[in-house]
């Protein structure tokens, strides 16, 4: 299994609209990528805080996709590709990090 994580940093002044992301953005990203047979779920987490009491989270906003390969997850995405990464401006002007994963454990 792969896990394909799209971050959001906590960029001083930046701009990240959660309830669009959530409520419009997500369930648009979720009803396209889950029609391929290779999804097998996703998870979305709003950041709290950092490692130290009362600091600020590391990043605004976490998405992790969850595939069987990395292959499954290029061919859900990439016909989809202009649609969703044009959505990005109406919810954050933050470039995203992304980094693919191999899931060695979950329990």
């Amino acid at each position: 299994m792969i896990r394909v994580s799209i971050l959001y940093p906590n960029n001083p002044g930046a701009r990240f609209d959660v309830s669009y992301y959530v409520e419009t953005h997500m369930p648009m990203s979720i009803k396209l990528l889950s029609a391929h047979p290779g999804f097998r779920e996703v998870s979305v987490e709003r950041g709290l805080g950092g490692a130290l009491p009362g600091s600020a989270p590391q990043y605004l906003a976490m998405c992790h996709f969850l595939f069987t390969t990395v292959d499954d997850f290029m061919s859900a995405f990439m016909p989809n590709a202009e649609l969703l990464q044009g959505d990005i401006s109406n919810y954050t002007d933050i470039d995203p990090v992304i980094q693919f994963n191999e899931v060695l454990l979950v329990q």
